[in-house]
């Protein structure tokens, strides 16, 4: 053992909180506390679950993020986790589709299908689904900025194919705000970002009734350094003002808000992370009741996917992985999740291999299958310690609240938009994210290969590494160009203008788009009538 390493815990969680040595009940057993702070799983204020039975019903989804390349080679990937027993599609794209740009824009070089899959039109988008069954799979879409384009153009897939909308599954990321707080992938500024995620809920009412439209992401914040309770509280404000937002545009509570959905991070501290989904789960139960009026028991349950986390894997010893999103993965069932994604052991190095993705998805089925943790809903509720953690994160979450209420005269909506203009959210994660490395830098963080226990021979298993092909970015602009060739360029213009004069008229965009979509528009041409009206967003703080 090295020298630095301390042979006893520090008695401080991830996010620093003190950690009693041990935990007196406190009030913990008494009925009511059960009654008003617990309650049954399934039952208000369900921090102990949102559905009864929970797992002994139905399992959550195994969803793992997957896409790279062309959409043929994602397709490809998508129907080998298929056969290894995924349940649930989940979809990376590559840096200019998420930036509303098409492959053979000068900006895209480089970039094309690397991170994820390529998307310019609808003919690439059938070549993505081809021999999916859109009734049977949920199908989950990670982009935000452009995400009003590519949810039109998943509803159009389905009527081109007969699909009733309605029973169209899955969710789309969607969530804007927390770009400006963490992860820096806009297009337009805040207002008119939030009215057209208005735009797609008002349209999903009536049409796409089960899909959910948006994913508000905690995910990309704790990647970005927050502390639990950053995570916690930030995306929790940011799901209020879409709630304000679609409330604003004369929508009924209890029709969109049972279609918004949650994305948490899912780290290392095992029960830290598992008080955070409890108490969660009973801040936005609470919050839609009293605050917003909900009646629908749906609109007050909070459903949530989650991701292990990316930021704790290590490029030293990558095999070492498998042990953290084995255990976080765990956690996040225990927490409760409805969803999950289990990371592939060498995603710190690169896209993940096949025997890496089988082994997350493996992970998963041991936990569900062999472990025994699907028996019992919420087995760790009552836990002295679980409760005193799940009572400081509701406590330190709603000390954040009061900070971005204040800023918006009460309102989230606004005051979430000032936290933006101000750099509030951006110094918060700042300072978390200092505070942790310097935790780490000094030792008093252990990081397992990293400051302590490193192999000094620098030994690694081998296995197969993933390899992109080189040529995948000049075969799909030459896709492209084909179907700019084809297409015709008079019925292309017509609903592009179309589409600008319903921007300027307020209109919702959603028919527009998708009508500019079915003539083979690209993304880019649709993104820069957008940008026409609307501008760009610049970050002005970091300039």
């Amino acid at each position: 053992m090295s020298d630095k390493v301390k042979n006893y815990a520090d008695g401080k969680s991830l996010s620093g909180f003190d950690i009693d040595i041990f935990c007196k009940p406190n009030g913990y057993t008494t009925e009511e506390y059960y009654k008003n702070k617990l309650g049954d799983p399934g039952e208000y204020p369900y921090t102990r679950g949102i559905h009864k039975d929970m797992y002994r019903s139905k399992l959550w989804t195994i969803r793992q993020f997957s896409g790279f390349g062309r959409a043929e080679d994602t397709n490809k990937r998508w129907k080998f986790l298929l056969s290894q027993g995924q349940t649930g599609l989940s979809t990376a794209f590559d840096m200019p589709t998420l930036m509303g740009l098409d492959s053979d824009s000068p900006i895209a070089e480089g970039e094309v299908g690397v991170e994820g899959v390529a998307i310019d039109t609808i003919a690439d988008f059938q070549k993505l689904f081809d021999g999916i069954d859109l009734e049977k799979v949920s199908v989950s879409f990670t982009i935000n900025a452009p995400a009003i384009w590519l949810y039109s153009m998943y509803v159009l897939l389905a009527e081109l194919r007969g699909v009733d909308t309605k029973l169209l599954r899955g969710t789309i990321q969607n969530d804007i705000l927390k770009e400006y707080h963490a992860q820096n992938e806009w297009i337009f500024p805040p207002e008119p970002s939030m009215k057209l995620i208005v735009d797609m809920f008002e349209y999903s009412v009536k049409h796409t009734p089960k899909f959910n439209i948006i994913s508000v992401s905690g995910y990309h914040i704790r990647e970005a350094g927050s502390d639990a309770v950053q995570e916690l509280a930030f995306t929790l404000a940011d799901g209020f003002a879409y709630v304000e937002a679609c409330l604003r545009r004369g929508l009924n509570i209890d029709e969109f808000a049972p279609r918004i959905s949650f994305f948490f991070n899912c780290h290392m501290d095992f029960f830290e992370e598992i008080a955070k989904f409890r108490a969660a789960r009973r801040i936005w139960a609470r919050y839609m009741k009293e605050k917003y009026g909900a009646k629908n028991p749906n609109s007050m349950k909070l459903r949530f996917h989650t991701q292990t986390a990316g930021c704790s894997l290590t490029a030293q010893q990558p095999e070492i992985n498998i042990v953290r999103t084995t255990i976080e993965a765990l956690a996040a069932v225990l927490g409760g999740t409805q969803s999950l994604h289990t990371n592939s052991f060498d995603e710190a190095l690169t896209l993940p291999s096949e025997i890496a993705a089988r082994i997350a998805v493996r992970t998963q089925q041991v936990i569900a299958y062999e472990s025994g943790v699907a028996n019992v809903v919420d087995p760790l509720g009552g836990s002295y310690f679980v409760e005193s953690m799940t009572d400081k994160i509701e406590e330190e979450a709603e000390k954040y609240f009061q900070k971005i209420l204040r800023m918006g005269n009460g309102s989230f909506y606004d005051g979430v938009v000032e936290g933006i203009n101000n750099g509030f959210f951006r110094r918060e994660i700042a300072r978390a994210s200092y505070e942790f490395q310097s935790r780490v830098e000094k030792g008093e963080r252990i990081i397992v290969g990293v400051n302590a226990f490193q192999d000094e021979q620098g030994g690694s298993f081998e296995y197969e590494k993933f390899k992109l092909h080189s040529s995948v970015q000049d075969e799909q602009k030459n896709f492209l160009k084909l179907i700019k060739s084809k297409r015709d360029w008079g019925s292309v213009k017509k609903s592009l203008d179309e589409l600008s004069s319903a921007v300027r008229r307020g209109d919702n965009l959603v028919p527009y788009i998708k009508e500019a979509v079915k003539n083979f528009a690209t993304e880019e041409e649709i993104m820069n009538t957008l940008k026409e009206i609307y501008g760009e967003y610049l970050d002005l703080k970091t300039l």
